[in-house]
């Protein structure tokens, strides 16, 4: 099977191209995710040992994301311009950079500012790796590539949970975060030598000014703005619950042990890998059968509210596969990356990409952060439990915003249809 890079007419055998490309940026991306989920394992140790609140932890957590959405207007110009390799190499050297110094943090302004760190430099792992696809692969592949480069995420996710349970008595929580500054550096330096520079005759001719230009294109478009809204609140109610809030609702309603807890984030991830890897297949399929793929997207958001009105409910019993099934339609909405790649023209493929997930995580660090203020408006009841009655409250809330959000995008528009631009995509 022979492939033909998007940008010129130059050939590669796909496993050279997915050896030199997508598996370089898939493994930080891995990174990045085993990065965004840990907290969730070390969140009981952060409390006992730092001695922090559950807005404090809210936080804490989501100052990655903050510091993850500052960077992606920046971003997407640095990628479009000087190519993924040399943004995503440097920018990872940040990140190991920011695990070292929460390694060794012992206050909450050194570990929220370490964390800040590595949100900075983890902000680019996957749209580098989009950004590469768009490069380097035919466009009717990209949601395959991206669904499984995001698998990759999941991995990283999976590693966060059982693995780093069982780490944990042997190195602490601080061996940990020294391990994965090691790992860092040395994936930022494959990058740097494995993957082949960006080719001269993608790079933008004009200057920044156009650059900019191009935002107000994206940021003007209609197609970009329904998706964007129900895509954002749908991954933001995943991560936050993914990254911290999962955990402690296993513990505190559902009654599980540590063990327990991490067998059931275990599976949320699970859930979590089938969810992006299915995404890019289904909708590749569909494609091929004349169906618009956002029809997927529009069912994922849907389910979604269903699983987490089964946690409003407290359905206990059904604790484990409502954890997969949140990581399963929670994750989908990633095929909204390449909807983007097939509407917009490949010279704004970095800076589409980072808008959405500018907003994207922003919206993750108000919800998760959001989530925090609500369950500590109820006293903790021993042991740094938080009540049932909390957790319930942050769902409700969560729950609400996806709803909206899916109204959002499902309103019909005058002149426009039931999907508007979707149609016939």
């Amino acid at each position: 099977m022979r492939l033909s890079r998007t940008g010129s007419g130059d050939e590669r055998g796909a496993l050279p191209l997915a050896l030199t490309v997508l598996l370089p940026f898939a493994l930080g991306y891995y990174l990045s995710y085993m990065f965004r989920a840990v907290n969730a394992m070390i969140a009981p140790y952060l409390v006992t040992e730092i001695g922090i609140g559950a807005p404090e932890l809210g936080l804490l957590t989501g100052v990655y994301f903050i510091a993850f959405a500052a960077f992606q207007v920046p971003l997407g110009l640095l990628l479009d311009r000087y190519g993924p390799r040399r943004v995503q190499s440097v920018l990872l050297l940040v990140a190991a950079l920011g695990a070292a110094l929460f390694a060794v943090g012992d206050s909450m302004a050194t570990l929220t500012f370490a964390r800040g760190c590595i949100g900075l430099g983890v902000s680019g792992c996957l749209m580098a790796c989009f950004k590469a696809n768009v490069l380097w692969w035919p466009r009717e592949r990209l949601p395959l590539m991206n669904g499984i480069a995001t698998a990759f995420g999941g991995l990283g996710a999976l590693s966060a949970t059982i693995p780093v349970e069982l780490l944990i008595p042997l190195i602490g929580w601080r061996g940990i975060f020294w391990g994965l500054a090691i790992v860092t550096v040395a994936v930022a330096a494959a990058i740097r030598l494995a993957v082949p520079p960006m080719p001269e005759d993608t790079r933008p001719a004009d200057g920044l000014r156009a650059q900019l230009a191009g935002l107000g294109e994206i940021y003007g478009s209609a197609l970009f703005w329904r998706l964007a809204v129900v895509a954002s609140i749908n991954t933001a109610s995943f991560m936050a619950y993914q990254t911290l809030w999962a955990g402690p609702w296993l513990r505190d309603v559902a009654g599980m042990d540590p063990v327990g807890v991490a067998n059931g984030l275990f599976l949320f991830n699970v859930g979590f890998l089938a969810g992006v890897l299915s995404s890019g297949a289904v909708a590749e399929l569909l494609q091929r059968r004349g169906i618009a793929p956002v029809w997927g997207v529009v069912a994922t958001v849907a389910l979604t509210i269903l699983v987490e009105l089964g946690f409003i409910g407290e359905a206990t019993r059904f604790a484990l596969p409502l954890c997969f099934a949140f990581g399963f339609f929670g994750s989908a909405t990633i095929v909204v990356y390449a909807l983007y790649g097939q509407h917009f023209a490949p010279h704004l493929a970095g800076r589409v990409n980072t808008a959405q997930n500018m907003i994207s995580f922003i919206a993750a660090f108000v919800m998760q952060w959001g989530v925090g203020e609500i369950v500590g408006l109820w006293p903790t009841i021993g042991g740094g439990r938080y009540d049932p009655a909390a957790h319930q409250a942050g769902m409700i809330a969560t729950a609400a915003l996806t709803a909206l959000a899916f109204l959002w995008f499902a309103w019909p528009r005058r002149g426009a249809g039931r999907l508007g631009p979707f149609n016939g995509r």
